[in-house]
């Protein structure tokens, strides 16, 4: 059996809340922390645990045991004290894993410098996503570990009647597909076969870099 992660979340406003759900909807237990009423008040009906407490005060952490989680991410709004200070806290607490909204590259410098893991600027990551899928059509995402490396689903026309071994991108152009949908199925099927023939209106998803990618004509 696999023992997920014990999740909080500090601040359970919009960015909060949605992150608290997700978490949940992927069968985590989350336990969530914040001053407003009205917050705690719809966390609760979704939510492990709910918590009403000043993150900001290290006793207030302490009496919740955040001593004995293992992530968790602080989403208190644009309070650059409230944030610096409850990560700060963590940090004292020995918080293994700490993730951290913050509102920009000055707030992120401060937020690394007191301990925070991990820091995210949704506004970023939204404008980088939206700049991607218009300068990259089908892109799924970048790799974490290497932005030049990218995930991008491409419809099948040229390469039809081919298949993989025959098209030979490992070699042409040190790209991989990792996953093949048929044109006339709603699932992907994945690790293909080198065997495997494509059909036009096939899709499928290819790793490489977006230099490689980009030479591609399916």
């Amino acid at each position: 059996m696999i023992i997920k992660p014990q999740i909080c979340v500090i601040g359970l406003g919009k960015f909060g809340y949605k992150f608290g759900v997700s978490l949940i909807n992927l069968k985590h237990q989350v336990i969530g922390i914040d001053s407003n009423r009205a917050n705690i008040q719809r966390a609760q009906k979704i939510l492990s645990q709910v918590y009403e407490a000043d993150a900001s005060q290290k006793q207030a952490l302490e009496q919740i045991g955040l001593s004995e989680i293992t992530h968790v991410l602080v989403s208190v709004g644009n309070s650059i004290s409230t944030s610096a200070m409850t990560t700060m806290y963590l940090k004292e607490l020995n918080v293994p894993n700490i993730w951290v909204k913050a509102i920009n590259e000055d707030h992120a410098k401060l937020l690394r410098k007191v301990g925070a893991d991990d820091v995210i600027i949704p506004e970023y990551i939204a404008a980088n996503q939206l700049a991607d899928r218009i300068d990259i059509p089908g892109i799924i995402q970048r790799m974490p570990f290497d932005s030049e490396m990218i995930i991008r689903e491409i419809t099948i026309e040229k390469f039809a009647q081919k298949t993989l071994r025959e098209i030979d991108l490992t070699n042409t152009l040190n790209c991989q597909i990792i996953a093949v949908r048929k044109h006339n199925e709603s699932y992907y099927r994945y690790i293909p076969k080198a065997d495997d023939t494509l059909f036009e209106g096939d899709i499928v998803i290819v790793i490489g870099t977006k230099k490689s990618l980009s030479k591609i004509n399916p």
